[in-house]
């Protein structure tokens, strides 16, 4: 094992980023092993979130909602549209434009997923006592204050 004499030690376990990034995992885990019974990903949920719930129809418009780069998103598009989540077409005024909407077997994931969000959600902040949820919700938002809140490609 390489050592360093003088270097201060870190705590990695202990370290606030670890601790937010671990949390935010399990919650994640938890809710996408819960759209995978619905045959969906987490990208799929946020694409089918953005063409209805959102009304963005192209694919740079979801990109940019969705924080991912256009490649990943128009990948996604094309094995949605396989599978009948959702339907592209070329745009009326510019031919070169694709038009993006949810197919009803889409829109009806979408509701699905959406239900098991809310229950995800609600199953952790059931962890929290009274009041812990708006504590919470005010020192994350300090945490964020001052800081760049959007960011590409996560």
């Amino acid at each position: 094992m390489l050592t360093m004499p003088n270097a201060p030690s870190y705590d990695l376990h202990a370290a606030l980023g670890y601790q937010l990034s671990l949390t935010a995992r399990v919650i994640e885990k938890r809710f996408e092993d819960g759209l995978k019974g619905l045959g969906l990903t987490r990208l799929y949920w946020c694409i089918l979130l953005a063409c209805t719930q959102e009304g963005l129809q192209t694919p740079s418009e979801i990109a940019a909602f969705v924080s991912v780069d256009r490649t990943a998103v128009s990948r996604a598009l094309r094995q949605m549209e396989d599978a009948g989540l959702i339907r592209r077409e070329s745009g009326e005024r510019d031919r070169r434009t694709t038009l993006v909407q949810a197919t009803p077997r889409g829109a009806d994931l979408l509701a699905q997923a959406n239900r098991l969000a809310r229950a995800n959600s609600a199953h952790f902040l059931a962890k929290l006592g009274e009041g812990d949820k708006a504590r919470l919700t005010a020192l994350l938002d300090r945490l964020r204050e001052g800081e760049e809140t959007r960011l590409p490609n996560l």
